[in-house]
């Protein structure tokens, strides 16, 4: 996906009644799952379903940070943008290092709970998905909220895949591969907002303090 930094599709700041319901419903979703998740995959033993508690985690902060930015000057956002990028960078890197960690002490994990918490966790992101769709394009702090959500329904349905094959395979290689795709994800995904961030703030730059068209109304895309 392109980084639409540039151009309409950047005006949209989420400064409508109807995004700021959308992503509080989105939150708690969040929130909710992170409660359920983390624990599930430490009994399952699987890495992909902690990496993807994670996720959760971080979207609850990172989307209650979109929120509080929402209606501030365009550089104010799209440093909140850097910062969630940074996260999900961080999120990524500890993946990428408790995965390559447990490549060495490898358990297989539970696959029966493994793909019924990652059935759950999907319903709840494709929920998400559904609900900011119609917000999916806008300035890079409403997109990264986008970018989120989208890769975590599709990490979801890559741990489910994920404990198919390890019930079948009877090894620790399905979660711990997609484990590392989630990781790969996480970062592509970081450099993406940061890119679209850094672009805005040099804009913002360029057309002077008092030049801030940032107020569109909704995408109707």
């Amino acid at each position: 996906m392109s980084t639409e930094c540039c151009g309409h599709n950047s005006q949209f700041d989420g400064a409508t009644p109807a995004f700021k319901r959308t992503l509080w419903l989105v939150i708690a979703i969040n929130a909710v799952m992170f409660l359920v998740e983390m624990p599930m995959g430490f009994i399952a033993e699987s890495e992909a379903l902690k990496a993807d508690s994670l996720d959760f985690l971080g979207d609850t902060a990172t989307y209650t940070i979109s929120l509080l930015v929402i209606g501030k000057a365009l550089t104010v956002r799209a440093k909140a943008a850097l910062f969630k990028g940074a996260t999900l960078s961080l999120m990524g890197l500890w993946v990428l290092g408790s995965t390559l960690y447990h490549i060495i002490y490898t358990n297989a994990p539970v696959a029966q709970l493994m793909g019924g918490v990652a059935a759950a966790a999907f319903i709840a992101n494709v929920i998400s998905v559904l609900l900011l769709f119609r917000f999916r394009r806008g300035d890079s702090n409403v997109r990264s909220v986008w970018l989120c959500s989208r890769n975590d329904a599709v990490g979801n349905l890559a741990v489910i895949i994920a404990a198919s094959a390890v019930w079948l395979s009877k090894t620790a290689w399905p979660d711990l591969i997609v484990a590392l795709i989630m990781a790969s994800l996480f970062l592509s995904s970081a450099v993406s907002i940061y890119r679209q961030a850094m672009a805005e703030i040099a804009q913002e730059k360029s057309s002077g303090p008092h030049h801030d068209h940032s107020h569109g109304k909704a995408p109707s895309e």
